[in-house]
């Protein structure tokens, strides 16, 4: 008679990790405002790609069909919806994003990692370079290989970057301002708590004020920007064209809108 060894009971990690999220918030006339996200998608494409998405439908507040069509809309779109806001609802269909409950507006205080992050992103295929299964390593590149140069974070939370960044890089700072000292290629893409202050020409897209600082400004010597956006309100290169093109500018919040104006 043969007696098997017990199994070694092997013990099961559990670690929590935190993600900023884009929320869509979806209003009614449904038709309108696909029209706006498409135009967005249109001049920023691949912007959704590789980021947890969620779908904000208090507003709309839609029935179980229409949120099915929806969802499936969004996908066309390359948009993958990650989780969706509805109150009242704890559960939907099995085929459709689980209900977020518990969760919190997005600040700067406390809620990415204390540190700068250098991503670079394949815009073609929209996604990140070398990228593994490990979802917070998912576009997280060395940044002296990426040409970036060495960031270097002051102790004010202030990140400044000493070269031009390359298109299809992204600069990712969620605690303070961001300075380039260099230019900014078209296809590349700054996003910051803080401002965002260009020393050469900006030709990407520039994102400042992203985790709700709505005194937050962008800066440049030459705007040639494919989008300019503080606080989510954003103009594109189109509606630049002919008035603040070429030219140093700032942008800022005026109320519900976003004003770019030249500097003198």
């Amino acid at each position: 008679m043969t007696f098997a060894a017990p199994l070694e009971a092997k013990s099961i990690r559990f670690r929590a990790r935190s993600f900023v999220a884009f929320t869509l918030t979806p209003e009614a006339p449904l038709d309108v405002w696909l029209e706006g996200l498409d135009h967005w998608i249109g001049n920023s494409p691949g912007y959704f790609a590789g980021r947890p998405v969620v779908l904000d439908l208090n507003t709309l507040k839609p029935d179980v069909a229409a949120i099915e069509s929806l969802v499936g809309v969004l996908g066309h779109r390359g948009i993958r919806i990650y989780a969706i806001e509805l109150d009242g609802h704890t559960a939907l269909e099995p085929n459709l994003p689980p209900v977020l409950v518990g969760a919190k507006e997005a600040t700067t205080d406390g809620l990415l990692p204390r540190e700068a992050r250098a991503e670079g992103f394949d815009k073609a295929e929209g996604r990140a370079p070398e990228a593994g299964p490990d979802k917070d390593k998912v576009g997280k590149v060395d940044a002296s290989k990426a040409g970036v140069s060495e960031p270097q974070v002051e102790a004010s939370g202030t990140l400044m970057i000493k070269a031009p960044i390359r298109s299809g890089q992204a600069i990712v700072h969620p605690h303070g301002d961001v300075i380039v000292l260099g230019s900014v290629a078209s296809g590349s893409e700054i996003i910051a708590a803080g401002s965002i202050h260009v020393y050469g020409t900006l030709r990407g897209r520039a994102s400042a004020g992203a985790l709700g600082n709505k005194s937050a400004r962008i800066f440049c010597r030459k705007n040639e920007a494919e989008l300019l956006a503080v606080d989510g309100w954003y103009v594109t290169a189109e509606e630049m064209e002919g008035v603040s093109r070429g030219k140093p500018v700032q942008a800022f919040l005026d109320g519900d809108a976003l004003r770019v104006s030249t500097l003198s």
